[in-house]
């Protein structure tokens, strides 16, 4: 996410336990020239109540920031200068954990601020069960055909709509928010292929390529579901090219970040029939302005970047920290481990 959720007042209702954490890898303890000086934490813009719960039942000591601070708790996406300009002028910090399971916004910042003995660790895994929720419910609203149902005024005497049981399904990305949609499709009975950057195997996945046989494994696809982190590698995946090798009858769902796709190339691909469908969570640009052609291209579902709402990530993201204070104060087997060169 781009926007600053958790520096602001908490609102009542998050269900603590609806939801559990998915990693793609368990962790494992930092070798010790990686592992961070464990010391007091400072959370930062503003310390909510859920996350100062968190710290305290991991063990943690929490200061306003100083020159004995040694970790950070960012809350926000909204200020990176002035994270940047904390971490320039407070060298003995050597923990930041962010809020988002995507680093995209802090791109930059891990680059300029990489230094040998900081670590950053994210959210990522921690959202996977609601965004994955999230992608199978578009998957099944564009095969039924729901985006026309919809819209329509008068009842239609024509039968469309296809079933999910049995088709081929292609997911780009291995982390836990594919782990956690493999569960979701196994009743299905659905062929699975995942595309990573190796081809190391995910359990649960019927079938793992890399990346260099993205195009091969699309043209087998009914359904692609994007879930791949945003880097300058992944930048607009999928295109136009992409669009032309896949089914005219397979549909796209994006849940990951809306660069991975050519906006321009996706409303073409809707128009002229390459593609069936397309529900996107995320788009580029996000927000997507009023009038965009997007809007009214035909079979989409656009949802307002909500695969995760406030209310369901921030008791994830607190488990996720108190989780990494104990890492943080004890072997260092923190989860979501970032590497700021890569940029997830």
């Amino acid at each position: 996410m781009s926007t600053s959720r958790y520096d602001q007042p908490e609102t009542a209702g998050p269900r603590a336990g609806q939801h559990r954490a998915v990693t793609a890898v368990e962790s494992a303890p930092l070798a010790s020239d990686r592992r961070p000086t464990s010391g007091n934490i400072a959370i930062l813009p503003k310390p909510g109540a859920l996350f100062v719960d968190a710290v305290l039942a991991g063990g943690g000591q929490i200061t306003d920031l100083d020159a004995e601070t040694r970790a950070i708790v960012w809350l926000t996406s909204s200020e990176p200068e002035r994270l940047e300009q904390i971490l320039t002028t407070h060298p003995a910090i050597q923990w930041v954990q962010l809020p988002w399971a995507g680093v995209d916004a802090f791109s930059g910042l891990l680059k300029r601020c990489d230094r040998p003995q900081l670590l950053w660790t994210s959210a990522k895994g921690a959202y996977a069960q609601p965004v994955a929720e999230h992608a199978l419910m578009l998957t099944l609203a564009l095969l039924r055909r729901l985006p026309e149902r919809l819209a329509a005024t008068t009842w239609s005497h024509e039968s469309t709509g296809e079933s999910l049981y049995g088709l081929s399904v292609v997911i780009v990305g291995a982390g836990g928010i594919a782990v956690e949609l493999l569960r979701l499709l196994a009743p299905f009975g659905v062929k699975t292929t995942v595309v990573r950057r190796s081809a190391e195997p995910l359990p649960g996945a019927d079938r793992t390529v890399s990346t260099d046989d993205l195009d091969i494994a699309l043209a087998t696809a009914d359904v692609v579901v994007l879930a791949a982190a945003m880097t300058d590698d992944t930048k607009h995946l999928i295109g136009q090219a992409q669009f032309a090798v896949m089914k005219s009858s397979a549909i796209l769902v994006n849940i990951a970040r809306g660069g991975l796709v050519d906006t321009g190339a996706l409303v073409d691909a809707l128009h002229s029939g390459a593609i069936a469908g397309a529900g996107v969570d995320v788009t580029d640009p996000e927000p997507l302005p009023d009038g965009h052609p997007l809007w009214s291209a035909p079979n989409v579902i656009i949802t307002p970047h909500s695969a995760d709402t406030p209310e369901m990530t921030a008791p994830l993201l607190a488990e996720r920290l108190r989780r990494n204070v104990v890492a943080f104060l004890g072997d260092g087997s923190f989860a979501g481990v970032v590497d700021p060169q890569a940029g997830y």
